[in-house]
């Protein structure tokens, strides 16, 4: 059963402890609003770089790892 994970996601180290703690997606808004569309590239470069200092070979595998 797929988990998002919603609320207070502004930046990769939001993303990341809620993917760590189970959640398969992440949404954001507020931070959309008030950081504009970039934002979602910023996060995702920002995971993909967790994923890989992490030694995992994508992202599934960190999803529920903490």
């Amino acid at each position: 059963m797929p988990l998002v994970g919603v609320g207070g996601i502004g930046d990769a180290d939001d993303a990341w402890d809620r993917i760590r703690a189970g959640a398969s997606l992440v949404q954001l808004y507020t931070a959309m609003v008030y950081r504009g569309p970039g934002i979602a590239r910023r996060i995702a470069d920002g995971l993909a770089e967790r994923v890989r200092t992490a030694g995992f070979a994508n992202i599934a595998e960190a999803v529920g790892s903490g």
